[in-house]
């Protein structure tokens, strides 16, 4: 009686297919839809982009495009909250890195580098194939590095790929300089850009003293200060992370903890500040002093603790570039060591997709949610498993990347020989 119930309440149809729209029906696989248990021999019903339907045997409506998942697993596609795909193609060419500007005092609040996205990235087909369907992407450097964007992995223009756009300030405290010093830096910072939002009319004219930073970071610190724009804060140390929080409480923001290795130690604190922390789940080793505390349980404890996580790819080589695929292995990784198998799903799906303004679209499958699927060989956090189909917003995105080109190229050298460029 119980799973009939369960059955009829997971079966939610929104409205019938619109005459002419494009209707895809993938069905008979297990479908996790991450806000409810995951429902076997599934059907998730797109039209027009949306899914319009999820439920356990639901009928593919006439002349849709049925993709057929049985034995297979379905999920939403998977989020990378922490790249830079479309604004860096070589980390070692300096022309292909769109994702720094150099500021004398450390503050780049106005860069929106989305302005220079490409998405002709080579890096990008290769995210899709490997489950990805949405990353944030943005800047780096600096104590203030700029904001970020969340985009959609298929487009032939910045417009196409762009789905949130400022959705988050990224900010770092690292040390090329002292602590108190950097921290007494972002306090000038945010209380001279309190100071000017009153004073709009006096800095125009002259009429204010000298501020940490000019009137573009000034002004793009406004929804920050607002509230409306959270602010990602790379942080590892425990006393770095602590500082952080002691920030944003002062000032109100709200807070991202990115890095985090030392969150473990702090995980009630950042519970009760609602704080979401961007870390990996695979690093066991400290890479620096600041990351002495690092282990490979820090994602299980700061769940057990009550905090959102967020899996991103941060120990792998180019981890948000062209590896940013390899998240699910952290993922499988972080379950390997105590982290439960549904909070590394929502991990990579609906966690990231809340905590940069997106959730009511993209992370969890359900009516009226943007058609972003995944169909898996198998269990995605497996090593050898592989996403056989992905779609986004509905269209299946498919081809061969960059990388299966070059494997296919040295597997036959002969033929590749005998081939012009």
């Amino acid at each position: 009686m119980r799973r009939s119930v369960m059955r009829a309440l997971s079966a939610l149809v929104v409205s019938a297919p619109l005459a002419g729209a494009q209707v895809v029906a993938i069905t008979g696989g297990t479908v996790y839809p991450v806000k409810g248990p995951k429902i076997e021999n599934g059907t998730v019903i797109i039209t027009a982009g949306r899914i319009t339907a999820v439920g356990a045997g639901l009928a593919a409506p006439a002349g849709a495009t049925v993709i057929d998942a049985r034995g297979k697993w379905v999920t939403p596609g998977f989020i990378n909250a922490a790249t830079t795909l479309g604004l860096v193609e070589v980390g070692a060419v300096a022309e292909t890195r769109d994702n720094g500007v150099r500021s004398p005092n450390g503050v780049s609040a106005f860069f929106q580098p989305w302005e220079g996205l490409n998405a002709s990235s080579v890096d990008i087909p290769q995210a899709r194939n490997d489950g990805l369907t949405s990353v944030v992407t943005g800047p780096g450097g600096g104590m203030v590095s700029g904001q970020a964007a969340v985009i959609d992995l298929t487009g032939d223009t910045p417009e196409a790929l762009i789905r949130k756009a400022p959705a988050a300030m990224i900010a770092n405290f690292g040390h090329s300089t002292s602590r108190g010093e950097l921290f007494a830096k972002m306090r000038d910072l945010l209380n001279d850009a309190r100071i000017y939002a009153t004073r709009r009319a006096q800095y125009e004219l002259g009429n204010t003293r000298t501020m940490a930073a000019g009137k573009a970071d000034l002004e793009a610190l406004q929804p920050v200060l607002a509230g409306t724009m959270p602010i990602v804060i790379d942080a590892d140390r425990r006393s770095d992370i602590e500082a952080a929080l002691r920030i944003a409480r002062e000032y109100k923001l709200r807070l991202i903890l990115a890095g985090g290795a030392e969150a473990w130690m702090v995980a009630d604190q950042l519970a009760a500040a609602k704080v979401p922390v961007i870390t990996g789940g695979i690093l066991n080793i400290p890479r620096s002093f600041a990351t002495l505390g690092q282990r490979s349980d820090n994602l299980a404890l700061l769940r057990k603790a009550g905090v959102n996580v967020i899996i991103i790819s941060d120990s792998y080589a180019s981890g948000g570039g062209f590896n940013a695929g390899n998240v699910r292995y952290e993922a499988g990784n972080a379950v390997s060591s105590g982290l439960g198998w549904d909070d590394a799903l929502r991990a990579l799906t609906l966690a990231p997709a809340e905590a940069f303004g997106v959730g009511d679209k993209v992370g969890s499958l359900a009516a009226g949610m943007d058609g972003n699927v995944v169909v898996w060989s198998g269990d995605p956090f497996e090593f050898a498993t592989r996403a056989e189909a992905v779609l986004i917003k509905g269209r299946r995105v498919e081809g061969p990347s960059r990388r299966d080109q070059l494997q296919q190229r040295y597997r036959n050298p002969a033929a590749a020989s005998s081939t012009k460029p």
